[in-house]
């Protein structure tokens, strides 16, 4: 494997890509979607070679999650392709157009980035979710999966390869690199001459990873705590349940809630019931000083919190629960505690929540909803290649606009400036 010569073929695709018409972008993923069906057996065979490593090394049952396909996960992730062909290709959209004094018309309009190299670990559905939209706007891919995930991605990228030889596409469009060294990292960190982006997903040691040594722009996604405030008029009933379905829907995901902050005029009440609720779950309660004692007396197992829990993203059944005097404590909690992904605030003060919507750092902010709709399928865009948590060029899921940028176009009559 040469990394110089997978730069090369995807700058050489990414051209050939610039000039292909959506009808053959689309009939490429449908042929993807096709092989992802008609290879499920080979798919989840690696799979289960995957999975059966990591269990003997000792990987958690949240993480073991992300890892796992199954014959329902894949043909989800077969619907999703299928769901992308059916998008709008926002490449050669005008973003505005005018005609100025001189008689040029002036224009911008969307274009591919080019070549994206993504490095992401063990989620395989990101393998195809990236090849996918980046497909559809024109952009040649790099990617670098975890070692978790060798297998089942050594068999998704003949999927890949497979649907761009049916459809006449180059090789280049999608490539992978098999090797389990960080020294590939680094070196397709400063593949600057043909990389035009890197988008890492993954936890904050990939991200300064990339920050230091990254010779090429990049784009941090998926990282990021994601709390959620009950303010003191919300139902409690129902903030129970969507605080249930944000920490324990799949609570290895990047969206899933990982601190609860509670207004104090309601923790008497509202702490006893969440004690029992999350006892149910199988959620062990991480409190600081103020709701221990609360928490103490219901059936969750509950332990106090420690230097650095509240600055923990989770990824498994464990939940940090902080009780604040109002929504101005609540934000100061998310400010000083990394919220950039998903935030939530269950109330029914208006006032409180635009206060929240204006003040939350966040790339998604959510009114009495769960932060686990922070994804690019459930926003509509199809799939995502990351979330991104910076505030630069894209925020949130990137889905297919995000994805793209735009040239300037000049339209005249041999017109010359005077």
């Amino acid at each position: 494997m040469n990394l110089e010569q997978m730069g090369k073929a995807a700058q050489d695709a990414a051209y050939v890509l610039a000039e292909t018409p959506t009808r053959v972008k689309n009939c490429a993923l449908l042929a993807m979607a096709d092989a992802l069906e008609a290879n499920g057996s080979q798919i989840l065979a690696a799979n289960e070679q995957d999975l059966s490593a990591a269990r003997n090394q000792g990987m958690a049952e949240a993480m073991l999650d992300r890892l796992m396909l199954n014959p329902a996960r894949l043909k989800a992730i077969a619907d999703d392709v299928r769901n992308v062909v059916s998008l709008q290709d926002p490449v050669g959209s005008e973003l505005e157009s005018r005609v100025l004094e001189n008689g040029m018309r002036l224009s911008r309009r969307r274009v591919p980035l080019g070549v994206v190299g993504v490095i992401y670990e063990a989620r395989p559905n990101v393998t195809i979710d990236i090849a996918a939209l980046c497909l559809k706007t024109g952009n040649a891919s790099i990617l670098r999966g975890g070692r978790e995930t060798f297998h089942t991605n050594q068999q998704l990228v003949k999927v890949i390869q497979q649907a761009l030889a049916v459809s006449e596409l180059p090789a280049g469009c999608v490539q992978y690199i098999g090797e389990p060294g960080r020294e590939w990292v680094s070196g397709l960190l400063k593949l600057d001459r043909y990389v035009d982006m890197i988008i890492p997903r993954g936890g904050p040691g990939l991200h300064q990873l990339c920050k230091e040594q990254a010779t090429i722009p990049v784009i941090i996604g998926g990282f990021g705590i994601s709390h959620t405030f009950v303010d003191a008029s919300a139902d409690l009933g129902r903030a129970l349940a969507v605080v249930d379905n944000a920490k324990t829907h799949r609570p290895s995901a990047c969206n899933a809630l990982d601190t609860l902050l509670v207004h104090r005029a309601i923790a008497d009440g509202f702490l006893p019931l969440l004690s029992e609720h999350m006892a149910a779950k199988g959620v062990e309660l991480v409190a600081e000083q103020e709701a221990l004692p609360l928490l103490q007396q219901g059936p969750a197992k509950v332990r106090a919190a420690q230097q650095g829990d509240f600055d923990t993203e989770w990824l498994s059944l464990t939940l940090g629960v902080k009780l604040v005097a109002d929504v101005n404590e609540a934000l100061a909690h998310l400010r000083a505690y990394n919220a950039s992904h998903s935030d939530a605030i269950l109330t029914n003060d208006l006032a409180n929540a635009e206060r929240f919507i204006n003040g939350a750092p966040s790339a998604a902010v959510y009114v009495n909803a769960s932060t686990r709709f922070t994804d690019g399928a459930q926003f509509g865009l199809g799939a995502e290649v990351a979330v991104s948590t910076q505030k630069l060029h894209a925020r949130g899921p990137m889905g297919l606009e995000e994805l793209t940028s735009y040239k300037w176009i000049g339209q005249a009559d041999y017109l010359i400036r005077q």
